[in-house]
């Protein structure tokens, strides 16, 4: 019998596990935009509904909001408001419709974000309707990401 082993270096090694972990990153928003995304709206008209939502996403969270505000969707947008929306697209949603009106943002804590402490969700809707959406560290040089559970 003949045995041949081949040795993957280390790099190539990574690339790959950066390339599986792109492929399901994918795979989530492709899901997200499926079931939530796209032409749908999601309506969101109570506390309840809106903790089933990111439950059915896979979020364990506050069992009811730790902050909710009011704002106005400004008219004229800066390089924030851009970026937001840019995120906002890669989920299906999209805030240019939006522009002057006002909104309430439902504020819930994450308890299963990996290791991580601080992070909070935050949903912005519009007449009971979602219009925009995100996951974000409070912390000092935090980050932001989609709504689509993307850790363990």
């Amino acid at each position: 019998m003949f045995v041949k082993t081949v040795k993957v270096k280390k790099a190539v090694q990574i690339l790959g596990y950066i390339l599986v972990a792109l492929l399901l990153v994918f795979v989530a928003v492709f899901l997200f935009n499926r079931f939530y995304g796209g032409s749908k709206t999601i309506s969101l008209p109570d506390e309840a509904s809106q903790l089933e939502f990111l439950h059915d996403l896979g979020w364990e969270t506050s069992e009811s909001a730790i902050d909710v505000r009011s704002v106005i969707i400004p008219e004229e947008w800066n390089d924030v408001y851009n970026q937001y929306n840019d995120l906002q697209l890669e989920q299906g949603l999209d805030l240019n419709g939006y522009k002057g009106c006002l909104v309430e943002i439902y504020t819930y804590e994450i308890y299963n974000y990996g290791d991580e402490d601080n992070i909070v969700v935050n949903l912005m809707i519009c007449d009971g309707v979602l219009i925009a959406g995100d996951v974000c560290c409070t912390e000092l040089g935090g980050f932001m990401q989609g709504l689509v559970k993307t850790t363990t």
